[in-house]
């Protein structure tokens, strides 16, 4: 008799153990509104993947549109048949992919650009950053923002591995190796199903980890008027909140996770 397990899922299993797209559709929402003092209406995702984010964001109201861009066609190619498909017949129409490579502009304009889940980390040297950063800014409409996460700390100094568990799942989240001079660095997603075998590198990363004073220089640079933080906080158990405010001083943490905003 053959199998009946359920195939693995690896974009389901990113979703489930490192997206929040609707807590994160509401944030940049909310960002824009405090800048600008108006509603946004229009979204573009950067490195969009499955494109999740761009389909939480249309559900935030009627004149809610999201553009996403990705270079991979297999993630689009996935979003489109379980993200936008699940939307109603109205909000599909609102939501666009492009399968296009960020740096190869001109592209579309937007209320809000965003790069998450710390994708432009494959933009290894200053010149691509800076380059990729000035895009943005003559893509925003006025009044608009551009948003990036980043993360770091200590322990990220040097190779780790954290474990979570999650229904079904658990999920190892590995960083490979780190070079301190030049801050290249490898991360891989590892999940192994309950009654499952383990499914190495599920993803990998080639990162540069760019330091929040780094990403705020060259947010500057490229001809933005302001670059801010939010800042995790910490919960009781130690870990982050989830909860952002916008600081100008951080706190020594082993591990920290913050959003930079640019402001044109």
């Amino acid at each position: 008799m053959g199998s009946t397990a359920r195939p693995f899922d690896k974009y389901d299993a990113y979703a489930r153990s490192v997206q929040a797209s609707r807590d994160e559709a509401k944030f940049l929402s909310a960002v824009y509104r405090d800048v600008s003092g108006q509603e946004p209406k229009t979204l573009r995702e950067d490195f969009c993947g499955t494109y999740a984010l761009c389909c939480e964001w249309v559900k935030l109201g009627p004149e809610k549109r999201a553009i996403g861009i990705d270079i991979d066609r297999e993630p689009l190619a996935y979003g489109a048949h379980h993200h936008r498909a699940a939307l109603d017949a109205h909000a599909q129409l609102r939501v666009i992919a492009h399968q296009r490579d960020v740096l190869k502009g001109p592209l579309p304009r937007a209320d809000v650009i965003c790069a998450l889940n710390f994708s432009y980390f494959c933009l290894q040297s200053r010149q691509s950053l800076l380059r990729y950063f000035k895009s943005c800014r003559r893509s925003l409409s006025p009044g608009g923002v551009f948003v990036v996460d980043t993360f770091g700390g200590p322990q990220h100094h040097e190779p780790s591995l954290d474990t979570r568990r999650l229904p079904g799942l658990t999920y190892y989240f590995e960083q490979e190796f780190f070079d301190p001079i030049s801050n290249r660095t490898r991360f891989s997603l590892h999940y192994k199903p309950l009654g499952g075998r383990i499914r190495k590198r599920a993803f990998t990363y080639d990162w540069r980890m760019w330091s929040i004073a780094e990403v705020r220089d060259v947010m500057l640079d490229a001809g933005f008027k302001d670059a801010f933080v939010f800042w995790e906080g910490t919960a009781r158990d130690g870990r982050g909140s989830g909860r952002f405010t916008r600081k100008e001083r951080g706190e020594p943490c082993q591990v920290w996770v913050a959003y930079v905003v640019g402001r044109v």
